[in-house]
C-alpha cells in the first residue's frame, strides 16, 4: 500500500519542521519544502524528501507539485504553512510592504492550491489544510496588516471549502494563538524597521513590553500545532476550523462581543501596557 503523502510549505522551523516531524511519526511520505533548501538537511535525514520553493514564484510552486506527483503518484494534502508577520501600525505600514504580506499569507496558498487541485480532483480525494491564526478571526492595533492577510486567508478558505466539496476534497483552517517558534524575531530578521511616525507610540510599546506575538503570551509549543494539522489531514471529516490553545479559544469568543465593548478591553490593556 502507497502511503499518504503530504507536501509542506515553510517547513525550515517552527510550526511548519514540527509538522514535518508528526506526519514522518505517522509514517506519511513527507515532503518538506522552504526558500533555503539547506535548512532542511534534518529532515532529508529524518526520512523527509526536499525541496526548494518560494511560495512567491508561481512556477516554482507548479514545479515542485508537478516534481511530487512524478514521484508519489499521489498527494493526500496539501500543508499551506509558510508566512510571517508583518506588525506595525496601519498607517505606518507601506502599501509596498503590505502587498508583500499578502503575496506571501496568501497568493502563496492560492498558487499551491491552484496547482495540487486538480490532481486532488482526479483522484476525488484530499485535504487542504491553511494555517491561519487566531488574528484571522480578531484584529487588534499593531496587526492590522497582518490580519488583514489572513482574514482574506479565511474567506478563502470559506469558499474553497463549498467549491471542492462535491469533488470529495476537504479544507481545514488551523487557527493558533501565540505559539513559541520565534515567529516575531524571524519577521524583524527580514523586513527593515517599519517608519514610525510617532502618533502610535504606545502601540509599539505593547509589543515590545508583552512581545504579544511569540513570547509573553504565548501558550502553545509547535507540536501542539502540528498534532491538530495532522489530526484534520487524517480524518474522513475534518472540522472547517481547529483553534489551538488557550489564549486562541478566548480571543476567538472576544470576536462576539459588542465591537465598542471589544475596543474598550483592548484600549485598556494598551494603557496597562
Amino acid at each position: 500500500m502507497t502511503n499518504e503523502t503530504v507536501l509542506i510549505t515553510g517547513a525550515s522551523s517552527g510550526i511548519g519542521r514540527a509538522t514535518a516531524e508528526a506526519f514522518l511519526a505517522e509514517e506519511w511520505t513527507v515532503w518538506a519544502t522552504a526558500r533555503d533548501e539547506s535548512d532542511l538537511q534534518e529532515l532529508r535525514d529524518a526520512g523527509c524528501t526536499t525541496a526548494e520553493l518560494d511560495v512567491t514564484r508561481p512556477a516554482q510552486c507548479r514545479d515542485v507539485v508537478e516534481r511530487l506527483i512524478d514521484a508519489e503518484g499521489r498527494l493526500d494534502c496539501l500543508v499551506n504553512n509558510a508566512g510571517y508577520g508583518q506588525m506595525g501600525a496601519v498607517e505606518d505600514v507601506t502599501t509596498r510592504r503590505m502587498n508583500k504580506q499578502f503575496d506571501v499569507n496568501v497568493y502563496g496558498p492560492h498558487r499551491l492550491i491552484r496547482a495540487v487541485l486538480p490532481h486532488m480532483r482526479e483522484r476525488e480525494a484530499g485535504t487542504i489544510v491553511n494555517l491561519s491564526s487566531v488574528a484571522g478571526r480578531i484584529s487588534t492595533p499593531g496587526m492590522g496588516v497582518y490580519s488583514a492577510s489572513k482574514f482574506a486567508l479565511e474567506a478563502l478558505s470559506d469558499a474553497l471549502r463549498g467549491e471542492v466539496a462535491p469533488h470529495g476534497i476537504d479544507v481545514a483552517l488551523v487557527e493558533p494563538g501565540p505559539v513559541e517558534t520565534g515567529f516575531s524575531e524571524r519577521a524583524s530578521e527580514e523586513l527593515e524597521p517599519v517608519e514610525a511616525s510617532g502618533a502610535y507610540d504606545r502601540v509599539y510599546r505593547f509589543f515590545e513590553d508583552f512581545d504579544a506575538v511569540s513570547g509573553g503570551f504565548a501558550s502553545s509549543q509547535p507540536e501542539d500545532v502540528a498534532a491538530v494539522i495532522v489530526e484534520a489531514a487524517s480524518t474522513t471529516d475534518p472540522d472547517p476550523r481547529y483553534t489551538v490553545g488557550p489564549a486562541a479559544r478566548v480571543m476567538t469568543l472576544a470576536r462576539y462581543a459588542p465591537d465598542r465593548i471589544r475596543d474598550r478591553i483592548v484600549d485598556l490593556l494598551y494603557k496597562l501596557a
